[in-house]
């Protein structure tokens, strides 16, 4: 990945309205033109297309990037979203986020499909694991620590526990690597900062652009 870092990552999950998603990229958008590092948003599945023709339309720093996608190539799978299709449009695929994990009962194998469909198009998966014992499948690049009781909690991990179970994930792999869990304006710093994490991927703090601008401009 030659993207510059910090990289920092908006999920949005299922969250927003388009108008919502739109007044969010209007107010970001400026914000990340100007941001020394990468910044990526990852919007519901039918705002994709959109996203990007937002962006690029402004020149702005705003990479867009996917929430999932099938492990399954194009075909006969109603309901799915075939890598393939997001080539032209993302630059970026979350995989094995926790809660894809708990509520759809994606297991290691079901991943590692997903993972080979988005190295197939070129989209980097981001691999969210739980802790340092999570499987990584081969290839990964960009690694997204999310410990579960952090995930939309509001008790985020502390940051000397995050760069411990960090730098244990660095030992099996050369990853650039992500700490997810309530991060974040008043803590986001504390975690990237002279630290083996390379930047943070955000759940609820990024639904509010102005949240989501506080942590950008609260990174250094």
């Amino acid at each position: 990945m030659s993207d510059p870092l910090p990289l920092v990552i908006a999920n949005h999950k299922a969250n927003l309205t388009y108008s919502e998603f739109e007044i969010w990229v209007n107010k970001v958008g400026p914000v990340a033109k100007d941001f020394e590092g990468t910044v990526v948003v990852c919007p519901s599945s039918p705002f994709l297309a959109q996203a990007l023709i937002l962006t690029q339309a402004q020149s702005w720093n705003l990479k867009i990037g996917a929430q999932d996608i099938s492990r399954f190539d194009i075909g006969a799978y109603t309901g799915e979203v075939a890598a393939s299709q997001l080539a032209g449009i993302c630059k970026y695929a979350i995989v094995g986020h926790s809660e894809r994990r708990k509520n759809f009962n994606e297991t290691d194998e079901i991943l590692d499909q997903k993972v080979q469909m988005a190295k197939k198009v070129n989209l980097t998966p981001i691999f969210c694991v739980q802790d340092e014992n999570t499987k990584i499948p081969e290839g990964i690049e960009v690694v997204a620590y999310e410990p579960v009781f952090s995930i939309g909690t509001g008790n985020p991990d502390t940051p000397q526990n995050a760069r411990a179970v960090s730098a244990k994930i660095q030992e099996k792999g050369d990853y650039i690597i992500l700490y997810g869990g309530s991060v974040k304006g008043d803590n986001v710093k504390n975690f990237v900062e002279k630290s083996v994490i390379d930047g943070v991927l955000i759940g609820s703090a990024s639904l509010d652009p102005q949240d989501f601008i506080e942590i950008l401009q609260s990174i250094y």
